[in-house]
């Protein structure tokens, strides 16, 4: 009895492993794809899909920093994002 059990932990441990890594590779496309895109892309994709957004011109750079700031909570954009998206804006 005590082999199966042992057996039993051994596949449970290998198919959670397995899992993990899936979850892991996934991850990383997922932030490749991010990496690829530029902040103008990033914006349309994350802001427009919610509401109108501003001209860049409607805010200083400074404002753009704090509006970041706030929609990233917001929107649920990574740090990288939200830094691309900003200096779009601020261009």
């Amino acid at each position: 009895m005590k082999t199966q059990s042992i057996k039993k932990i051994t596949v449970i441990s290998i198919i959670g492993s397995l899992f993990v890594l899936a979850m892991v590779i996934d991850g990383c496309k997922a932030s490749q794809a991010v990496s690829s895109k530029s902040g103008a892309q990033l914006w349309a994709e994350n802001c427009q899909r919610c509401h109108n957004t501003p001209s860049p011109n409607s805010f200083s750079p400074e404002q753009w920093e704090t509006v970041g700031l706030h929609m990233q909570s917001r929107a649920l954009i990574t740090d990288e994002e939200r830094n691309k998206i900003v200096a779009f804006l601020k261009q």
